[in-house]
C-alpha cells in the first residue's frame, strides 16, 4: 500500500503534470488557429494521454480524468479562455513556455507512473518503462493531433533519455529507502533540470 505521504506527493504531481501537459497542448493547439473545440480536445489529450495509457498497462480503473471531473472542468475553462490569453504573446515566448511546461508534465508523470509501477508489485525495469510511456504519451498524441511528427522522433536532443534515467534515479533512492516524497521530488526534479539543460546546451543524441 502507497505511504499516505506519497500519496498526497503524487496528487500533487498529478495535478500539476496536468495543467503544464495542459498548457503546452493549448499553447500548441494556439500555433494551429484551432478553434475553442480543438483546443479543448487538444489539452485534454496531452493532459491525460499519458496517465490514461498507464492506467491501462496497470488495469486501473477507473480512468485519472474519470476519476475527477473538476480538472476536465478547468481544462475546459482555459480551452474557452486560451485564445484571449494567449493572442498576445509572442511565438517566441510560447516556445519557451511550451518547452519548460512539457519539461515539467515529463518530470512529474514520468516519476508518478514509475512509483506506481512498484506499488502495483512492476519488475524495476518495467516501471521505469512505463514511467517513460507516462511522462512521454501525452505529447506523442498533441503532435499527432496536430499534424507534427512526434517530437520525441523529431528532436535528437534527450527527451525520453531524460525521463528513463530520472525512473532510474528514482528506483535506485526507493531501493535503498530513501524517503519516499523527497526520492519523487528529487527524481522529477532531475529530469526537469536534465531537459532543460540538455536543450540550453544543444546537447543531442548520436544519430
Amino acid at each position: 500500500m502507497i505511504h499516505p505521504r506519497l500519496t498526497l506527493a503524487l496528487t500533487i504531481m498529478e495535478a500539476l503534470a496536468i495543467f503544464a501537459y495542459a498548457i503546452s497542448g493549448l499553447i500548441e493547439a494556439r500555433t494551429r488557429r484551432l478553434d475553442a473545440v480543438g483546443t479543448f480536445l487538444v489539452a485534454m489529450a496531452t493532459a491525460f494521454g499519458g496517465g490514461t495509457m498507464r492506467d491501462i498497462l496497470l488495469e486501473r480503473r477507473p480512468f485519472y480524468w474519470v476519476e475527477h471531473q473538476g480538472y476536465m472542468l478547468a481544462i475546459f475553462a482555459l480551452a474557452l479562455f486560451a485564445p484571449t490569453v494567449l493572442k498576445a504573446t509572442s511565438r517566441v515566448l510560447s516556445n519557451r513556455v511550451l518547452l519548460v511546461a512539457d519539461a515539467i508534465g515529463l518530470g512529474l508523470f514520468s516519476i508518478s507512473g514509475t512509483s506506481l509501477a512498484l506499488d502495483a508489485q512492476m519488475p524495476r525495469f518495467t516501471a521505469v518503462m512505463l514511467g517513460v510511456i507516462t511522462g512521454v504519451f501525452g505529447g506523442v498524441i498533441r503532435d499527432v493531433l496536430c499534424n507534427e511528427v512526434p517530437l520525441i522522433l523529431r528532436d535528437s536532443r534527450p527527451y525520453a533519455t531524460c525521463a528513463f534515467v530520472g525512473c532510474w534515479v528514482y528506483v535506485g533512492l526507493d531501493y535503498v529507502a530513501f524517503d519516499t516524497v523527497y526520492s519523487v521530488m528529487a527524481a522529477a526534479g532531475f529530469i526537469l533540470l536534465a531537459r532543460l539543460v540538455t536543450f540550453r546546451l544543444d546537447v543531442r543524441l548520436p544519430h
